[in-house]
């Protein structure tokens, strides 16, 4: 009886046991899985937090660099420009300015390039089929001329920066009463292609706009290349017709592209050094191109360089005489009445193609060349758009041969 009884026990003992110990692997499990969850939701908390704080962290970083780019940018920029006696000098202008004045076409031309057309709120006329829409504009105030400013336009239109060429350099000073004034223009000895590289770079540095004017002058150093190419060993004289004459440009004139990038030998160059000595000589001053300054956007300016040293504004008038006695193999013929619109003027091709021309070499060959457009070689040269189409004048008439 005693060992059913222990036997029993036993038994009971051993129940309780299986049953605690069941129990306790039960709440283990669970005890488990709740620690797994609490920590996983943690885990999804804390990655929460720092996505959210990353987020916080970017846009901070974006806000700070918008705000330390704002306090970069410079409320004024000092250039180098022309003053009133066609020195170059230190100019401090507004940097980025909103309210553009122009009067000056190859300025435009560049402005115009770099996409800032819409800030111009006054322009002075032009008969450039490029910039038609400045003149059209019925937004864009009237300013008159490149050889004369209206200032009370210029007044009106409230200007930040004001666009000058040499033929409105006697109006420096007073303009300069309005807004700061940038005179730009164009030097023989560095040959047109650089200094329209200078006046780009100086205008678009104004603007923070390097980079973009850089593109723009792509391609023109293989096609100066191309027409050099052509040129070589060839002489040439170049000439503006005007007033039913015709007049010899050495290479410190308009056109000066044609002799000194393209590199024809300009026969002219001599005849306008002589004329330019003898003037000295007899006392007078000859009406020369020895100051700073562009012939082609600045009239009257004359132009830096000693290529000839002597090319009156106009050019220096020559007898067809001496087209025949110089006899070249090339004749460049530039027609200013064409380009300013002269009522009733003679055409160059009229003017030149007289009997005694007609004996030369050049006329015989076919190898008179009058620039297609000569508004955009006599009111325009120093822009990036001029330089392009200057350069079409000259390859159509030459590499089409």
């Amino acid at each position: 009886m005693k060992k059913m009884i222990s036997l029993t026990f036993a038994l009971m003992m051993t129940a309780s046991l299986a049953a605690c110990s069941g129990n306790t692997g039960t709440a283990g499990t669970t005890s488990a899985a709740a620690v797994e969850s609490t920590t996983a939701e943690s885990t999804a908390a804390e990655s929460t937090v720092d996505t959210k704080s990353a987020t916080v962290l970017e846009s901070g970083a974006e806000e700070s660099k918008e705000s330390a780019s704002a306090e970069e940018k410079p409320e004024t920029i000092t250039i180098k420009a022309l003053n009133a006696s066609k020195d170059e000098v230190d100019v401090e202008v507004p940097y980025d300015p909103q309210r553009i004045a122009i009067l000056d076409m190859a300025c435009l031309d560049i402005l115009d390039n770099l996409g800032l057309g819409d800030r111009v709120v006054g322009s002075a006329s032009t008969s450039l089929e490029y910039l038609q829409k400045y003149v059209t504009d019925s937004n864009i105030e009237k300013l008159g001329t490149i050889k004369e400013a209206d200032m009370e336009a210029v007044m009106a239109c409230e200007p930040d920066i004001i666009f000058i060429g040499g033929r409105l350099s006697t109006y420096y000073d007073a303009l300069s009463e309005i807004a700061p004034v940038v005179f730009l223009a164009t030097d023989s000895e560095l040959g047109v292609v650089e200094s329209v590289r200078k006046i780009s770079a100086t205008i678009a540095s104004i603007f923070g706009l390097e980079e973009e004017i850089g593109e723009k002058m792509n391609g023109f150093d293989e096609r100066i290349a191309a027409l050099s190419a052509f040129a070589e060993g060839k002489n040439a004289i170049v000439g503006m017709c005007t007033s039913g004459s015709f007049n010899l440009l050495g290479d410190d004139g308009r056109c000066s592209l044609i002799g000194v990038e393209i590199g024809f030998n300009n026969l002219g160059n001599d005849v306008v050094a002589a004329q330019a000595d003898s003037s000295r000589g007899n006392g007078g001053s000859g009406e020369n191109g020895g100051g700073k300054g562009n012939g082609g956007s600045g009239e009257g300016s004359g132009r830096s360089g000693s290529q000839a040293a002597g090319t009156s504004t106009h050019g220096n008038e020559a007898s067809f005489e001496l087209v025949v006695d110089l006899n070249p193999d090339y004749i460049f013929v530039m027609d200013r009445d064409a380009a300013i619109g002269t009522d009733g003027a003679q055409l160059a091709q009229q003017i030149m193609e007289n009997e005694l021309v007609m004996g030369t070499d050049a006329y015989k060959n076919g190898h008179i060349v009058y620039l297609e457009h000569p508004a955009v070689w006599y009111t325009a040269e120093g822009g990036v758009t001029a330089l392009d189409v200057m350069l079409q004048d000259l390859e159509g008439a030459l590499l089409a041969e």
